[in-house]
């Protein structure tokens, strides 16, 4: 399984989401945001919402009958309601639930940076566990050295 670490710096979290939702849905995949603030994931909700029609990301908050037939779903549990195989760690806080997906999203800030630390060290004595850091340089994520 792999694990990108996104560090946000001055990118705000929701353009992130945005981005790498934008792109599995391209590819076809579904992706599961998960955050433990019900806030975040309002917030979340309209500016999906609000992308405008080119740019419009299909997706839903968790708890509606039609959870398993949103390509984005964002939730407060790791439960995988709408079966992505991506999962997208909004807030910062690690769970280990994310083994459990082909491949996990990691977004941490200055605030998170100490958990997002403890995370990658720990899941580098994980067999099987692939682990990605990026950083935004200029307007654009750059993959750094993992060491």
């Amino acid at each position: 399984m792999r694990v990108d670490f996104y560090q946000l710096g001055a990118t705000p979290m929701e353009q992130v989401i945005a981005s790498l939702s934008e792109k599995l849905l391209r590819d076809d995949e579904r992706l599961l945001v998960v955050a433990d603030d019900e806030a975040q994931l309002v917030r979340l909700d309209r500016l999906l919402w609000d992308q405008g029609p080119t740019s419009f990301l299909p997706h839903g908050l968790s708890g509606g009958a039609d959870d398993a037939r949103q390509p984005v779903l964002l939730s407060a549990s790791a439960d995988n309601a709408n079966r992505a195989r991506n999962l997208l760690i909004a807030d910062g806080h690690w769970r280990d639930a994310a083994l459990s997906f082909t491949r996990a999203f990691y977004l941490f800030d200055e605030d998170t940076i100490g958990e997002a630390r403890k995370a990658w060290k720990a899941l580098g004595t994980r067999d099987g566990v692939e682990r990605h850091y990026w950083a935004n340089e200029g307007g654009r994520w750059n993959e750094k050295a993992s060491g």
